[in-house]
């Protein structure tokens, strides 16, 4: 299957070890990666903030960028979401781009869901963690996978020992352009985030959004926590032996 990887803009930019992770994992797997290097932002800043004709100009351009692919494979379940939800909105007035969104949109997914839904693989049985670990559940993951499914393959058939936080569904306060224009909310929400991983006794946190690691692992190096940040396609990178383990 030929698959284009979407990395996304937060991924590039500050976690690019997630977007290789993501390439080795997929062909391990027997997937032939694609990286389209035309590719830009989805528009989802724009979107949220209210400008939806600026992010429909990068819906359009996105869709041209990854047309030719079967598959569109994201490790961000927000800019996958962007895509699958809001573009056939989006365009729905524009004869000409509405079927081409909805095409993509069926073709893209979220990388968890892509290996485990599209490629039958069992996330669970390959995975492996030497210590505790916790984990976040991204508010846009909602539209993609569940939290007890994220448990599932967290958990795995080798005994690991997962601290599943209080109230696991709890929002870290980031949103995006949420943090921005609400910043004292956002930072109350970021300290019950980080109090609820901190209280697991798991220094590792499974995250699986970069806009959710960046205000996760910010926060807790300002607070002196000592809590760090893995996506799940790291931890399956390093269990299956493609990638050293980060120190």
């Amino acid at each position: 299957m030929d698959v284009a990887l979407f990395v996304t803009c937060l991924t590039d930019t500050f976690f690019p070890r997630v977007g290789e992770a993501v390439v080795r994992v997929l062909r391990h797997f027997g997937c032939r990666v694609h990286f389209p290097p035309a590719q830009t932002c989805c528009g989802q800043p724009a979107y949220n903030g209210g400008f939806h004709t600026e992010a429909a100009k990068l819906a359009r351009r996105m869709i041209k960028v990854f047309e030719p692919f079967d598959a569109v494979v994201s490790p961000s379940a927000s800019c996958a979401t962007m895509i699958r939800q809001h573009y056939p909105t989006l365009l729905e007035n524009d004869p000409d781009w509405r079927e081409r969104a909805a095409r993509l949109a069926a073709r893209t997914h979220e990388f968890t869901t892509f290996l485990a839904d599209r490629c039958q693989v069992d996330l669970a049985a390959h995975l492996r963690f030497a210590e505790p670990v916790t984990f976040h559940y991204p508010c846009h993951a909602r539209e993609t996978y569940g939290v007890e499914r994220l448990q599932g393959w967290l958990t795995g058939s080798a005994g690991v020992d997962l601290r599943v936080p209080e109230h696991p569904d709890c929002c870290c306060g980031f949103g995006g352009v949420f943090a921005v224009d609400y910043p004292e909310i956002s930072a109350a929400m970021l300290d019950d985030k980080l109090r609820l991983l901190a209280a697991t006794g798991a220094r590792l946190v499974v995250c699986n959004e970069g806009g959710c690691t960046l205000n996760i692992a910010g926060g807790a190096r300002r607070r002196g926590l000592p809590l760090r940040c893995r996506h799940l396609a790291e931890c399956l990178a390093e269990s299956l032996g493609l990638m050293e383990p980060q120190p």
